[in-house]
């Protein structure tokens, strides 16, 4: 993994980085207090496990549910940066966990297929609680770059070792709050070694036009990309006024195996006419989209299924059409 070993941490907030007026508050806290320093210093033997020298930056300090494109341009630059680096062998981020998972699936498409890991990490409790579980995660994720199969986007929490497309986060309070749903965990963190399922390499890379250029990537004015849902008494008007508002790009969490509410179908074929591209996804939490026999090919202006979750498909349609736009 290069001709050094020395691994740069990146730290964005986050409840990892958090406070809470008590040691027994583990919700109603402040994200985004603690800077990288006061992170590193909760790991006392953290260059130990990393096995060489460590290098800290404060990219940005934000609760994750803000988080925003203008922040992930500057965190791919920053990878990026290191990473072309002889001296860095592994990137680690700390992260607010609201938006990890979407992080993890931007880094995913922008960055470098395989080489160097990028490794997020998260909490679930504020740095002040009681049962802080940040320390233990950082170390983790730290001893997780370093491994020697490690390799591409991973995410570490709980002990466990997530690839970016599969994990999601599944449970709004407790400490295992990750999960990669049927696909499972890729490997466990134990004692400061990983024992890996699904090693890094079996996985193949994914395909983005931003992998050779990610300066390019503009500082702010994003394609504007929404995710609407089909339920029960859906209305398509919400798509009405999303067109009307300019909306560039629509991503549909439909139900079950793509099915869509009947009020919703003719507004989304509104969207397609005006030459708005529309993703179907769905909101099941596990599986993908299934083809019918015969129809395995898109027809003619419906909705391109994809096999992502309804945000990461977000994600790669803008990048689409940042790509097209370009």
């Amino acid at each position: 993994m290069g001709n050094s070993n020395n691994v740069v941490i990146l730290a964005t907030g986050g409840t990892i980085a958090g406070t809470a007026a008590r040691s027994s508050q583990s919700v109603g806290y402040s994200a985004a207090q603690l800077g990288v320093d006061q992170l590193l210093a909760a790991v006392p033997d953290l260059a130990e496990v990393a096995g060489g020298g460590l290098i800290a930056e404060q990219v940005a300090q934000l609760d994750s549910k803000d988080m925003d494109d203008a922040a992930w341009r500057q965190l791919a630059l920053r990878c990026r940066h290191w990473l072309a680096r002889a001296d860095v062998a592994a990137v680690v981020i700390t992260h607010g966990t609201d938006t990890l998972e979407e992080t993890a699936w931007f880094l995913q498409q922008v960055l470098p297929a395989g080489g160097k890991p990028v490794v997020l990490t998260c909490a679930m409790r504020p740095a002040t609680a009681l049962l802080a579980d940040g320390p233990q995660n950082l170390r983790d994720a730290v001893a997780c770059a370093v491994d020697a199969q490690a390799q591409g986007v991973l995410v570490v929490v709980a002990g466990q070792v997530h690839g970016a497309r599969a994990v999601r986060k599944q449970h709004p309070y407790r400490l295992d709050a990750f999960s990669s749903a049927e696909q499972g965990a890729m490997g466990w963190i134990e004692e400061g070694q990983v024992r890996w399922q699904q090693p890094p390499q079996c996985r193949l890379p994914e395909a983005s036009a931003w992998q050779a250029d990610v300066e390019a990537l503009p500082c702010d004015d994003w394609p504007w990309v929404e995710v609407v849902s089909s339920h029960a008494g859906c209305d398509g008007r919400a798509v009405d006024a999303l067109l009307a508002q300019g909306v560039q790009g629509l991503v549909v969490a439909a139900t079950g195996n793509g099915t869509l509410h009947r009020a919703l179908g003719p507004a989304l074929h509104r969207a397609l006419q005006a030459g708005v591209p529309v993703w179907l996804s769905t909101r099941c939490s596990e599986g993908q989209l299934v083809a019918a026999q015969g129809h395995a090919t898109q027809a003619e202006r419906q909705p391109r299924p994809v096999d992502l979750p309804p945000f990461k498909a977000r994600i790669s349609l803008q990048l689409a059409l940042l790509a097209h736009r370009a």
